[in-house]
């Protein structure tokens, strides 16, 4: 029988961490370098002699593969890991052996800082991923203003993975692993606990934004690496989803090694060495990030124009403890200069859900997201996760991220330095 939502029940995120099973380390290692093996990996170590835990470890994120490479450049030292509960779903109990610590996506949630502190009470490595999801397009995310106030926090070196590569084996659109050679990975520690005390939080944070700067289609086209696959370019569209030659938006396809619009019929090629070329006419953006950021342009405009507005009909699937998933049924999702509202019925009850701007200064999404194999954002309160899937030919989830951290800019301001933004001191005299 169905149980209302006040029944259910929910992943503890307040538990203390546990540490890694003695017995499962030597496992993982087997297994991050068989993976290591197969992509062909290298890693290069800076500033790392002597160090031992605890220490804070921070990497950049583009896909599933990047876990293999996070074992291996923390070899032989035992972690505990960040994971959103939804990672747990399916495997709740090994990565609890494994040291896995749950926390739902862009929460500020103050039980993380004691979880935080008993690791370095341990004397674990903290393993963090500062982007808190997968590149949409190989590029780094947002790292917010709170990952060095954490590092000042926590008083412990902290050390930075930079892997090259990761989003061409693996890419967030396709999440396919295509087994290709990835570059050399840069372990360093970035500052030790004396330079982590003696700096301060701008200065800490901009060193981690330098440490982790990436760009995998610059590095594929700079070392010249060939991807021949035919398929090469299935499911971009998910990513680039307006046409940068009629400006329409959603009517973008892929096929093989090529993106078209469905609308003006113009193809781009994406060649064997990461770049795009029309098919016939000009080549609006050879770089692939160029024509991500020209897409998030023109959602800045519509944010500083007021003219940002979405609403669709959704289905809903709600995930309080990582086992289960709960289908809700459909709603309406609606997104605008006031943050998120959903509204839906469960069991004869209305239920409602508001995310102002200022609680979400990004967005996770998915695409072709588990058993629905649809797209989808989610929101997360304290106690619940609900995965959100649009029903509207007319939305696209990438558009979603990009409008909540716009939003989140123009209303509020950079979470990456704290400063605040005009809007927001307008209204804040």
């Amino acid at each position: 029988m169905s149980k209302q939502p006040n029944e259910w029940k929910r992943f503890d995120t307040k538990s203390p961490p546990r540490r890694q099973n003695l017995f499962l380390m030597p496992v993982t290692w087997v297994v991050a370098r068989v993976y290591c093996w197969l992509h062909r990996e290298k890693f290069k170590r800076e500033r790392m002699e002597g160090l031992r835990p605890p220490y804070l470890l921070l990497l950049n994120h583009n896909c599933f593969y990047d876990y293999a490479s996070m074992t291996m450049a923390l070899m032989p030292h035992r972690p505990s890991y960040i994971v959103s509960v939804d990672g747990f779903h399916g495997f709740t109990t090994i990565l609890k052996l494994l040291g896995g610590i749950g926390k739902r996506k862009f929460t500020n949630d103050v039980y993380l800082i004691r979880q935080l502190l008993r690791i370095k009470q341990n004397g674990d490595v903290i393993v963090m991923y500062p982007e808190a999801r997968y590149s949409l397009i190989g590029t780094r995310a947002l790292i917010p203003e709170a990952v060095g106030k954490l590092a000042k926090l926590l008083k412990i070196p902290v050390v930075t993975v930079n892997m090259s590569g990761h989003h061409q084996t693996m890419p967030f659109w396709s999440q396919k692993d295509r087994f290709l050679p990835v570059g050399e990975t840069l372990i360093q520690q970035l500052f030790t606990s004396e330079e982590v005390k003696s700096l301060s939080v701008s200065e800490i944070n901009a060193g981690i934004r330098e440490a982790l700067e990436y760009d995998d289609w610059a590095w594929q086209q700079e070392n010249q690496v060939c991807i021949d696959l035919p398929t090469r370019a299935e499911g971009f569209h998910e990513v680039l989803y307006q046409c940068p030659h009629c400006l329409h938006e959603y009517t973008t396809r892929t096929k093989g090694a090529i993106i078209y619009c469905e609308h003006c019929q113009k193809e781009w090629e994406l060649t064997q060495y990461g770049e795009f070329r029309a098919l016939a006419g000009e080549t609006e953006f050879p770089h692939p990030p160029d024509w991500y950021e020209w897409q998030r342009d023109n959602v800045r405009r519509e944010v500083e124009e007021g003219t940002y507005y979405l609403q669709t009909p959704v289905l809903i699937d709600a995930l309080p403890d990582s086992r289960k998933f709960i289908p809700l049924g459909e709603g309406t999702l609606t997104h605008s200069k006031d943050g998120f509202l959903m509204k839906w019925s469960y069991l004869g009850e209305d239920y409602t859900l508001e995310k102002s701007v200022n609680e979400m200064y990004s967005c996770h999404i998915e695409i072709h997201f588990h058993l629905r194999q649809m797209s989808c954002i989610d929101l997360s309160t304290l106690d619940d996760t609900y995965f959100v899937y649009p029903l509207s030919p007319q939305v696209n989830v990438t558009k979603i991220a990009l409008a909540t951290e716009e939003l989140y800019k123009y209303y509020v301001g950079n979470v990456e330095t704290g400063e605040r933004s005009p809007y927001y001191l307008s209204q804040n005299k």
